[in-house]
């Protein structure tokens, strides 16, 4: 490869590198900004409105762990943010009505409402959300009519009603609509089976050898030993007597 060739090559690439960098703070730079005020509104309440990430400005708008009370009004702020995808509704106060506010916001492709008043009458509200991919209904007055409402959201494919008035029969006819759903009814959990203790067999007890007895040595008659001849005890001397 000539000099000339090997030059031109590498000042493609940084050129290519250059507009790169170029385009992407201008793509983020080009995205709508929330407005203050609204970031402000639902801040107050306890809640959170950030970026999903610091190269992605969609949003993720948290109102679960708010410390005051979250009504309807708060959803009418959320629907004012721009590019909003995850909204976390969970333990709130809102009621079917209200979701309502949110029939507009295409975007949302995550929806948390468990523990919350929703009902049927809610998800008609929920039915043009199109990208919805993501949804929780844990706890609430669901039944299987409402679920009739999701079966236009054609991105769906993780929905949890465990807790609610949906029936098998219900869910059966969701999976019919939408194959690729996944519906989490209930948490099963196993019950854990008690290992009884072994049982010991009782030992056979062997029948024991008997040993052989060992033969009692019989005593031999003692020798009766030869006596031996007393001595013959001799008249001992008379000494004369001494004459006086």
């Amino acid at each position: 490869m000539t000099r000339p060739i090997l030059l031109s090559l590498v000042s493609g690439l940084l050129l290519a590198g250059r507009l790169m960098a170029q385009e992407a703070p201008a793509a983020k730079t080009d995205a709508p900004k929330p407005d203050p005020a609204v970031v402000a509104a639902i801040k107050g309440l306890g809640g959170n409105v950030m970026e999903i990430a610091q190269n992605d400005p969609r949003l993720e708008v948290s109102l679960h762990l708010a410390d005051k009370e979250v009504t309807d009004d708060a959803l009418a702020q959320v629907a004012k943010l721009p590019q909003v995808i995850w909204v976390n509704l969970a333990n709130t106060k809102i009621t079917d009505a209200g979701l309502a506010h949110l029939a507009g916001v295409k975007t949302i492709e995550k929806l948390h409402l468990e523990k919350t008043a929703i009902g049927d009458a809610g998800l008609t509200h929920l039915a043009g959300l199109e990208n919805l991919q993501y949804l929780n209904l844990y706890g609430t007055q669901v039944s299987d009519a409402g679920l009739k409402s999701l079966a236009g959201c054609k991105k769906l494919t993780r929905l949890y009603v465990w807790q609610t008035k949906v029936t098998p029969e219900g869910i059966a006819a969701l999976k019919a609509a939408l194959p690729e759903i996944k519906i989490v009814a209930a948490v099963e959990l196993a019950p854990v089976k008690k290992e009884e203790p072994k049982k010991e067999e009782p030992k056979k007890e062997e029948a024991k050898k008997e040993e052989p007895k060992k033969e009692e040595k019989k005593e031999e008659p003692k020798k009766e030993e030869a006596k031996k001849p007393e001595p013959e005890t001799k008249p001992e001397d008379k000494k004369p007597e001494e004459k006086k």
